[in-house]
């Protein structure tokens, strides 16, 4: 296993400038359409019922990066740099925009759903450079491959990967709040629309990375779709069970998994194709192809748990 991934960590993946700006824009119009969704009463709602959103945001930016750690610890010594450093950045980032879709879908709480989206994305511009930065450094220093010269070279400046999120979520995310509030029949034309827009386009954009690396995706395919399947796995799992501490009913219970479980990795993407953040000589192989099959897998899985979540009977009360 370790052989297979090492050799993946040491690949460097074909992904031009020009990829790179439409994986720019596509970020930015994924988050323009979250943001049509936020409205100030989704953050009244975490006053008015603070249980639940807290236990959503707690289980999003506490508990997965640490649950993530876990598990490479369990992995300790056969998983390699890149691929640690990757699920690392994956949980970093706030939850992604289909969670909303899905937990509807499994008869969660959508208006749960939609405050932790709300939330999550706007605390992302602080928490994911945070993150990636705590969680790298201890791997840095307790990781059994601690003078690897990749993992070195991936000490990130947190003030330089903070500009970038502020761009990539802030900007979208105000304009995208204004346009839902002065001009909310657009609004309300143009969500649905932006959101299958940006899923197509998400997916389009990974088959084509996918197909101009497949020779190197295709030799560790089986150990990336292991460790993305028990990570995501871990994340819903932790989430559910954080709800359950906080004594959720079963409809909030089932929508703080979802929302732990689906990541914004099209952010992750973006983040590690930055060169002011990770310098593109390095071989990134790794962090990349665990970030892209996470954004194909966290949809499967949640769809999938839908399908069975909302056979179940919802409950209402607090």
């Amino acid at each position: 296993m370790y052989e297979a991934l090492q050799a993946m960590d040491t690949a460097t993946l074909n992904f031009s400038e020009g990829g790179l700006f439409i994986l720019n824009i596509t970020i930015s119009i994924i988050m323009f359409g979250v943001a049509l969704e936020i409205k100030l009463s989704h953050f009244k709602e975490l006053l008015k019922r603070p249980k639940p959103v807290l236990a959503g945001v707690l289980s999003q930016f506490l508990l997965l990066p640490f649950v993530t750690f876990l598990l490479i610890l369990v992995f300790w010594k056969n998983i390699t740099v890149g691929v640690a450093m990757g699920m690392i950045l994956v949980s970093s980032c706030p939850g992604g925009n289909v969670s909303n879709f899905i937990s509807t879908l499994a008869k969660g709480n959508p208006a749960l759903s939609v405050s932790l989206t709300a939330i999550a994305t706007i605390s992302a511009i602080f928490m994911t450079p945070l993150n990636f930065m705590i969680w790298g450094s201890l791997y840095e220093m307790l990781g059994p491959w601690s003078e690897n010269a990749l993992l070195q070279q991936l000490r990130i400046d947190p003030i330089a990967m903070f500009k970038i999120v502020f761009i990539l979520l802030a900007v979208p995310i105000i304009l995208g709040m204004l346009t839902n509030h002065f001009l909310p029949r657009l609004t309300e034309l143009a969500k649905k629309p932006i959101r299958i827009f940006s899923i197509i386009f998400f997916m389009g954009m990974l088959a084509i990375m996918f197909a101009n690396n497949y020779d190197h995706f295709l030799q560790f395919i089986a150990w990336i779709l292991l460790i993305v399947f028990l990570h995501n796995g871990l994340a819903i799992f932790s989430g559910y069970s954080l709800a359950t501490v906080f004594r959720l009913n079963n409809q909030n219970r089932k929508t703080v998994a979802i929302e732990t479980g689906i990541q914004n990795s099209a952010l992750g993407l973006v983040l590690i194709f930055n060169p002011a953040i990770f310098p593109q000589h390095l071989a990134l192989g790794g962090m990349a192809v665990v970030t892209a099959w996470w954004g194909i897998w966290h949809i499967l899985a949640g769809l999938s748990i839908a399908s069975v979540w909302r056979r179940q009977p919802a409950t209402h009360n607090p």
